[in-house]
């Protein structure tokens, strides 16, 4: 794919051209959404409304990152709902598909070859993890989910939240403890394997 050919063409107004790029970036901007809302339907409308700012803005795209510009503007339509939410709280909802029914084994969490137990172990993890991230400030919460989940690098994350890279790698550090520090609580729901690592390495 030549993005800076497709993208010069959607400036033009080309629409196959956007939608191309739409295709190669819509996993992630929805995955970030996903992990900031933790809600499906509320993540799908933040994706779709990040792609809609996207184009209408695509003349003040200078360069650099465009993975990390779109990032930014679905970061912020995050954030938004976020905000929003502490003003009027919510109660937390289950999974649930498009007709609003809970969803008691997710996609993002089954695997073929996972016995039932396994399965079982990975949801309560997925569970612990998200209820931590959750549980972060929110500035901190979007730093680890492009890095640590997105896997962009510290220089594509700083452009994403716009901030300089010593408060990406500070934030980052500071998350990661607290993560750290709220997973002891979901301790016995780690594998094996990977609570002797830990041990090994106290």
């Amino acid at each position: 794919m030549d993005e800076a050919a497709l993208i010069q063409l959607a400036r033009g107004g080309d629409l196959d051209s956007f939608n191309r790029l739409i295709l190669a970036y819509q996993d992630m901007v929805y995955n970030q959404a996903m992990r900031m809302i933790n809600e499906p339907s509320v993540a799908e409308d933040a994706a779709q409304d990040a792609f809609i700012i996207a184009f209408r803005k695509l003349d003040t795209y200078r360069g650099g990152s465009f993975k990390a510009w779109l990032l930014r503007i679905v970061t912020n339509l995050c954030y938004d709902e976020l905000r929003r939410r502490k003003r009027r709280p919510t109660t937390p909802l289950e999974p649930v598909d498009q007709d609003d029914e809970e969803i008691e084994s997710p996609h993002w969490i089954s695997d073929g070859a996972e016995t039932p137990e396994d399965a079982a172990v990975r949801s309560e993890l997925r569970r612990a993890l998200q209820g931590c991230l959750d549980d972060l400030p929110t500035e901190f919460k979007a730093i680890v989910i492009l890095v640590d989940i997105q896997g962009l690098d510290y220089s594509e994350a700083a452009e994403a939240i716009g901030s300089p890279l010593g408060t990406v790698k500070s934030r980052l550090a500071r998350a990661r403890l607290r993560l750290r520090d709220c997973l002891q609580l979901f301790w016995e729901l780690l594998p094996p394997s990977y609570r002797l690592g830990q041990e090994s390495e106290s």
